[in-house]
């Protein structure tokens, strides 16, 4: 079995801190603010899957679905890597969130730039999203978490025997 440094192990812990901060805080930002929906959103999608995105956007039901889970979504996969609790779970959830993101304004060439929001920087196939949906693999196969977090006493929890009473 291969071991890692405190060095090695500070710094993924450092790495699942900073995605569990991004995504709990992208989800408050969106849930304090009454006003926030994803309609422009999913309504400026490009690229192969536009339509499905724009047809979420269409129906006020599915929009307030799509809302309320990305919200929420958010918050929970940001709670989970901080508090580094379900976190394999949490960065499985992440990866999806983020491949919907990424899928839904591809970087890819001859989509359109048409944006009605305004974008940071220039992306040629790999942007922010895709970045952090890797980031959260590596999460994922070295789960910080039963060392740092939550995660540790839950496992140990689940293995304990119960005791026999008389």
């Amino acid at each position: 079995m291969v071991s890692y440094s405190k060095f090695q192990m500070w710094w993924l812990l450092a790495l699942r801190l900073l995605i569990g901060w991004h995504f709990l805080y992208e989800g408050l930002v969106k849930v304090l603010n009454p006003k926030w929906t994803s309609l422009g959103y999913l309504m400026d999608s490009q690229g192969w899957f536009a339509s499905l995105f724009q047809s979420m956007a269409g129906n006020p039901g599915t929009l307030a679905v799509v809302n309320f889970l990305n919200e929420w979504g958010l918050i929970l996969i940001g709670l989970s890597l901080l508090l580094g609790c379900l976190t394999r779970l949490g960065s499985i959830g992440g990866i999806l969130l983020l491949g919907l993101y990424y899928f839904s304004h591809p970087p890819f060439i001859g989509s359109e730039d048409l944006f009605m929001l305004p974008r940071e920087g220039s992306y040629l196939w790999i942007d922010r999203n895709l970045i952090e949906m890797v980031a959260l693999a590596v999460l994922y196969v070295f789960p910080t978490s039963h060392v740092f977090g939550l995660d540790k006493y839950v496992s140990y929890v689940l293995k304990r025997k119960p005791s026999k009473s008389l």
